[in-house]
């Protein structure tokens, strides 16, 4: 009788009553309690395997002897060991099908040692696409759609994210497209041993910490001094993480590198004896009405290819043990070939390295004998500690070596920024390569990889060694930054360039400067030319931008003095009729001809002028670098952007995007969508 009422059920299962339902459901809880106390408890994991069976055994028997395998409550019964299997291998899924790791959730959960379950992002552990050494394409391509399959073995990030395969894509848009059936975010945010020490690894950069530039009253600090600054490294650092699906460290972000990263169109000097020209435009600001924006744009005098002078470049590249991955050592070589690929056969070219000591691979050799300089550098292989300092030492040896009087002498470090044998003090550091630079050999600095990376020392050495500091992430970044502008990089039009802006009391009650935190110079160091500054480079561009408060603002921050009585009215009047009245603030910058002790000073009044009526009316360039601040503040989780979101800042992007040749803004609007995407 029941081999023909399973037979009939198999056939023509019915719909399990509901009084069925919740009787099954009481008796398999209460045999699954009994089979658990009658059970002796198991070594922690040692038995996961069969527990299925056994349970599914257990539950079967007390059914049997109760006596309910009748009608549809047989139906809903038989289910049970399918279901269950299922779930275990969803589960299976969606760790990747990696053995034994079920097993080891379980067992050392209580442990806390060998998984991390954490409510913070973490970089993935595989490289992303934009990670792996590619053919240099000058135009970004967009990244292929993943599918459901290869999505579904990753591990869901707590903050939504997915792996580099999303590349080019809003996470949100990925949620619809293959995400429409996923458990909750949280209940997978979990990686095994490898994952944790990836993690752990990324975690050991070595970053430079500090504060926002804050709002201040003009009436108590009217004068902002600064040095120019044209490294990109934190833009390459940003984009690396959103790309990994993970928000950058807020510490990376340094505004004005993100904002000067791209090229802009600002008008340019017309000739070599005015090596650079200043653009002001004061423009509302988009994310609070009651306050302006005053932007200030330069531009380098350019160059001319038959003008450039003999370039005599060292480069010294770390091959340490640490440099052992494919985007640091490798990726590095891919680099620099691209880079002997741009100079012109009468530049030389020389190449020492360092692990545990210094040595010289390459003395100095015109880029004529390109094959030499090639042959030199596929023979490196990393291996050994850093010491750093004594390679230092070296490639200034070579630089001093093949020395060209009235060139470009320029020590060229690659490195992962792990300085972990000799005198690596940063001051130490700094100290060797400002007396190094009083012979006239410069020094760059361009990182590479992460999980090693010292960010922190690599903007120290480059700041005191007159040269630029970028991060290779990409074949593509090293063709932007050593190719398309390799002018800029090589050939400075003016060193020790220096910015001062007074403002007006009169029309301005505060100020802030956006960026340049790590730049800032006291105000007396404007005039002393023997306070060392940044440079520009042939064809650079340099921003900056303010946020001001007008005078009357109900914007602004500051409370009146007790003891300072406010202006009246009539007072206010008066001075709006005075004879700086209609002026904002007064823009004055400091630079030298290279080679020169002495700078030459450029003065510029912002005036009612500069001024446009709309955000819209100003020009394509400034809205854009304004939506890269916006951004950058953003990333920083800075108080004065935190009602204006990622999608306005996108628009505001898109609508000034302009000409792109390169597709650096194109890449620019998807790393805002990334953004979009794991702030949901």
């Amino acid at each position: 009788m029941i081999d023909k009422d399973l037979k009939r059920l198999a056939r023509n299962p019915r719909a399990p009553l509901e009084d069925a339902k919740r009787q099954a459901l009481d008796v398999a809880m209460r045999a699954y309690d009994r089979a658990g106390q009658e059970k002796p408890q198991a070594t922690q994991g040692s038995s996961a395997g069969g527990r299925l069976t056994h349970i599914a055994t257990s539950i079967w028997s007390g059914l049997m002897k109760k006596r309910y395998m009748v009608g549809s409550a047989l139906a809903t019964l038989m289910i049970l060991p399918a279901a269950g299997y299922v779930a275990w291998q969803v589960s299976k899924d969606y760790t990747g099908g990696r053995p034994g790791l079920s097993t080891s959730l379980e067992a050392d959960s209580a442990a806390n040692s060998e998984v991390m379950i954490d409510d913070k992002a973490m970089p993935l552990s595989e490289p992303t696409e934009m990670e792996r050494p590619v053919t240099a394409q000058p135009e970004m391509a967009p990244a292929a759609r993943p599918s459901a399959q290869a999505l579904a073995k990753r591990a869901f990030k707590p903050n939504g994210a997915v792996s580099g395969e999303a590349v080019g894509q809003p996470l949100a848009g990925l949620a619809r497209q293959d995400f429409a059936a996923q458990p909750n975010r949280q209940s997978f945010s979990v990686v095994d041993k490898y994952d944790t020490k990836h993690v752990q690894d990324g975690e050991r950069d070595r970053v430079q910490g500090f504060e926002s530039n804050p709002v201040k009253s003009v009436a108590e600090e009217p004068v902002s001094t600064f040095s120019a600054d044209v490294d990109t490294a934190s833009y390459a650092l940003m984009r690396r993480a959103l790309k990994q699906g993970t928000f950058p460290d807020p510490r990376t972000i340094r505004v004005e590198e993100l904002v000067n990263y791209f090229p802009y169109n600002y008008p340019a000097p017309a000739d070599a004896a005015t090596p650079f020209r200043a653009t002001v435009t004061v423009t509302p600001t988009p994310w609070n009405e009651h306050t302006k924006l005053l932007h200030v744009g330069v531009k380098g005098y350019e160059l001319p290819v038959t003008e450039r002078p003999r370039a005599n470049l060292a480069f010294l590249i770390d091959v340490s043990g640490s440099m052992d991955a494919a985007d640091k050592l490798p990726l590095l070589k891919s680099a620099f070939r691209l880079m002997v690929n741009k100079l012109d056969p009468d530049d030389t070219v020389s190449i020492a390295t360092y692990a545990g000591e210094a040595g010289t691979v390459l003395e100095p050799t015109r880029v004529a004998n390109k094959q030499e300089i090639f042959d030199a550098m596929e023979q490196l292989r990393p291996g050994g500690s850093t010491a750093g300092a004594v390679g230092l030492e070296e490639a200034y040896r070579l630089a001093e070596k093949g020395f060209i009087k009235g060139g470009v002498n320029r020590v060229m470090l690659a490195t992962d920024g792990d300085f972990n044998v000799g005198p690596s003090d940063d001051d130490a550091l700094k100290t060797l390569i400002e007396a190094k630079r009083e012979s006239g050999v410069f020094l760059s600095v361009f990182g590479f990889g992460q999980g090693n990376y010292n960010d922190q020392l690599m903007q120290t050495i480059a700041q005191n060694g007159n040269g630029v500091a970028a991060y290779i992430d990409t074949l593509s970044e090293a063709q932007k930054t050593l190719v398309q502008e390799a002018s800029a990089s090589l050939f400075p039009i003016a060193s020790d360039v220096k910015f001062q802006i007074e403002f007006n009391p009169e029309t301005v009650a505060e100020y802030r400067q956006i960026g340049f935190e790590t730049r800032a110079l006291n105000r007396e160091d404007f005039n002393n030319d023997r306070v060392d500054a940044g440079e520009i480079g042939s064809g650079h561009t340099v921003t900056a931008i303010y946020e001001i408060t007008p005078v009357g603002s109900p914007a602004v921050l500051n409370s009146d003095l007790r003891y300072g009585a406010p202006a009246t009215e009539a007072e206010t009047e008066t001075a709006a009729e005075s004879r700086h009245g209609d002026e904002y603030a007064f823009v004055k910058m400091r630079a030298k001809v290279p080679g020169e002790a002495q700078s030459e000073l450029t003065e510029i009044p912002v005036t009612t002028g500069n001024e446009v009526d709309s955000f819209d009316a100003a020009p394509e360039d400034v809205r854009f670098s304004i939506a890269v601040a916006a951004f950058g503040q953003k990333l920083r989780k800075d108080d004065a952007v935190s009602l204006y979101g990622y999608s306005a800042i996108e628009k505001t992007a898109a609508d000034a995007r302009g000409s792109d040749p390169f597709g650096y803004r194109a890449e620019f609007l998807q790393l805002v969508r990334l953004a979009l995407g794991l702030d949901r």
